[in-house]
């Protein structure tokens, strides 16, 4: 059985999720209350029959506060029963959410005559802590549009189902703002950039000239070697602690050129490595 706890603020992408994750067989449950979290859980995996049955649902802000306080508690019980249970949690920056609410014109459900959008928005943040801790995998949207983010779940939820840590080799610019998801981050920009070269600014580091221009480069490929060898040597760590979820970041000024050049090159070695590596341009149109 294969358990997918969403959680998120409001505007985050919650609904978004949960329409991938039925869209891709999944028996989905909307604005659960989290104290019924462990019976759910008992009744469906008793039901099963030893079929691979699988369950999305949503806890968020609308259940008690008391409620979530418990989800710790509630988690543990479901795991103990030794219930594949991944928890997905959602955010975006306090601007994205409150520019998304403007657009849509949607109430916040912590909205009230006493409580402002900015508030309710803040408020959210806190009575969901004790998920967010809690989370296996965080992706931040604020970035995201709607087909970005079904290409995001699909990609680090559903591609490699099977058990295992499963890592994220992403590129990123850091004038676009670091990933908030990341687990650790790797700053490039010290090295030579391709953008300064008129010839390779349109480019991006997938294609040859790029590639070729970097590879020239004596700093590029000592820095490469020295996170290369440290990745190698650590990540395996983080797979024999049963993380189901690594994410790591490699950034440059506008994430088009040297941090797509490492991320991928490092992506492609890591292959070989380890089980499940997953590779991703965030700011690299199309990708």
């Amino acid at each position: 059985m294969h358990l997918i706890i969403v959680s998120g603020r409001s505007g985050s992408g919650k609904s978004t999720a949960l329409d991938v994750l039925e869209d891709n067989g999944f028996y989905c449950i909307d604005n659960l209350p989290a104290g019924l979290l462990p019976d759910l859980s008992e009744r469906a995996l008793t039901e099963s029959e030893g079929a691979q049955s699988q369950i999305a649902l949503s806890i968020d802000a609308r259940n008690l506060p008391s409620q979530l306080q418990r989800f710790p508690e509630l988690l543990e019980q479901v795991r103990s029963r030794h219930i594949r249970c991944d928890v997905l949690y959602l955010d975006a920056d306090d601007q994205t959410l409150l520019k998304r609410f403007s657009e849509t014109r949607r109430r916040h459900p912590l909205t009230s005559e006493y409580r402002s959008l900015a508030e309710a928005i803040e408020d959210e943040r806190q009575l969901l802590m004790p998920i967010a801790d809690l989370a296996d995998l965080k992706i931040d949207t604020t970035h995201l549009n709607l087909y970005q983010l079904k290409d995001m779940i699909k990609l680090r939820l559903l591609n490699a189902p099977e058990p295992g840590t499963a890592f994220l080799i992403e590129s990123f610019g850091f004038k676009r703002g670091l990933p908030v998801d990341a687990d650790m981050v790797f700053d490039i920009r010290f090295l030579p950039n391709p953008y300064w070269k008129a010839e390779l600014r349109e480019l991006s580091g997938l294609d040859q000239p790029v590639i070729e221009y970097l590879e020239e480069q004596t700093e590029v490929e000592e820095l490469y070697q020295d996170i290369y060898n440290y990745l190698s040597k650590w990540l395996p760590n983080f797979a024999a602690n049963n993380r189901s979820y690594v994410t790591i970041a490699i950034g440059c000024t506008g994430g088009h050129h040297r941090s797509v050049y490492i991320a991928q090159r490092l992506g492609t070695a890591l292959k070989s490595k380890l089980k499940k590596v997953q590779i991703r341009h965030r700011d690299l149109p199309g990708q």
